[in-house]
């Protein structure tokens, strides 16, 4: 067998660019030592951990990787505002871990881990499962800071959704959208920065728009944020106006929109601005990383982990690798396309590692396009390298939707972001 080496990587990586690092790793999968034997366990079946479990496999078919997911399928956060306007349905957005089983030989375990030992290297799982690993890999997502609005708690979220985790919140919600009554009032409780997908809360705004244009067209939509200003927000209101006229208000910190208390029983919010009650609220609270990392002590007192922004391995844990939405990444955005990426270049990082070879510099992506409309889509791209181990946005590169553009143009769009999500997902869990 041939010698991995870090030219074959580098050269691959930098001929398929961040997108197409996995290509470049794929293309190398020939010329890897065998690191037989080693153990790579992965918490977390999402955007990240799927990847990072994936492109090990392709890269070193002789590590045994092993998922820790309690879900036996996986409802994907990206997609789910479409949802809420009935653009698709619950099976579109719902993916299993049978590929990653049969074509990549991965070892899938439903199961929900509970604790890690770091010294002996060991997770154990809710059923007293004890699994041995040579390098970990968590990817849990995030959790949300319950404490962050008096009044609002995880019980109040079966009342008034978040739905920022897709699954059952996200059905809840579509439900009582539909239910509203003609002429009621839709109302979001916006989050504070960092969080995950930052234009999410404005494409949903968008998509619950689309719905009432075509089955409550009298409904009103109010945002309160405790912002001043969010992603792609000069496209995201062009559009309000363009689509839905003065359908949606949007009130940030200026204004006093900073939510401090919610009266659940009687659907009523509380803030400087104004005391609003309504028919329906979305709620999405503040967020933090999720609950295993704290539990093994990967996050600081942002609560949030901080890695090395080239390899994604922990600053505070050797060995244990963090990627998606609970790490802290620089410039780079919290969403399904930043938590693949970082997949692939953790991947990367835990077989060069496993080989005892230095992990060639990255140059990394993310893209996320947004539906305002049904046939009405923006983007903004982003690529980003480590500067003094940061990752930095590279000036020059990527960029948003013009601010002009023709109706044609924003249906293309639209088009792409079907596109990207098909093309994301299949890489991730069906190819």
């Amino acid at each position: 067998m041939k010698m991995f080496n870090r030219r074959s990587l580098i050269k691959a990586m930098a001929a398929a660019g961040v997108a197409g690092s996995a290509f470049g790793l794929q293309a190398c999968s020939n010329n890897v030592r065998s690191t037989s034997g080693k153990k790579v366990v992965v918490i977390g079946g999402g955007f990240g951990g799927s990847t990072v479990a994936k492109y090990i496999k392709r890269y070193d078919s002789s590590v045994d990787v092993t998922i820790i997911e309690p879900k036996k399928t996986y409802m994907t956060c990206p997609g789910s505002n479409w949802y809420l306007a009935g653009l698709v349905d619950v099976e579109y957005l719902t993916h299993d871990y049978e590929s990653l089983k049969s074509e990549h030989d991965i070892n899938v375990i439903h199961q929900m881990a509970t604790s890690v030992d770091k010294a002996k290297q060991t997770v154990t799982l809710d059923d007293g499962q004890v699994l041995a690993y040579d390098r970990l890999v968590v990817s849990p997502g995030i959790d949300f800071r319950w404490d962050a609005i008096e009044g609002y708690s995880e019980e109040a979220s079966e009342i008034l959704p978040h739905a920022w985790k897709a699954g059952p919140q996200t059905e809840l919600l579509a439900k009582q959208i539909k239910e509203m009554p003609q002429g009621g009032r839709f109302l979001m409780v916006a989050p504070p920065n960092p969080f995950r997908c930052g234009p999410g809360p404005y494409e949903r705004l968008s998509m619950v728009a689309d719905y009432f244009k075509r089955h409550n067209p009298t409904a009103t939509i109010m945002c309160l944020d405790p912002k001043n200003k969010f992603s792609k927000q000069s496209l995201f209101m062009g559009g309000w106006r363009e689509l839905y006229g003065q359908m949606i208000e949007w009130y940030g910190a200026i204004d006093g929109a900073t939510v401090t208390k919610i009266d659940v029983e009687n659907k009523t919010v509380y803030s400087e601005f104004d005391t609003i009650t309504a028919d329906v609220i979305n709620v999405i609270p503040a967020q933090k990383a999720g609950k295993i990392a704290f539990d093994i002590g990967l996050t600081d007192d942002s609560g949030w982990c901080p890695v090395h922004q080239g390899t994604f391995e922990s600053k505070l844990h050797k060995g244990i690798y963090v990627v998606g939405d609970s790490c802290i990444a620089g410039a780079m955005p919290k969403s399904g396309h930043s938590a693949s990426v970082q997949g692939k270049h953790c991947a990367a990082a835990v077989v060069t590692d496993l080989n005892g070879l230095d992990m060639p510099a990255i140059r990394t992506v993310n893209t996320c396009y947004s539906l305002v409309g049904s046939e009405y889509g923006i983007s903004v791209v982003g690529v980003y390298e480590p500067v003094d181990g940061v990752l930095k946005g590279v000036e020059g590169a990527g960029g948003v939707s013009k601010g002009a553009a023709s109706l044609e143009e924003r249906k293309q769009e639209a088009n792409y972001a079907f596109s990207w999500y098909q093309s994301i997902t299949k890489d991730i869990w069906h190819s």
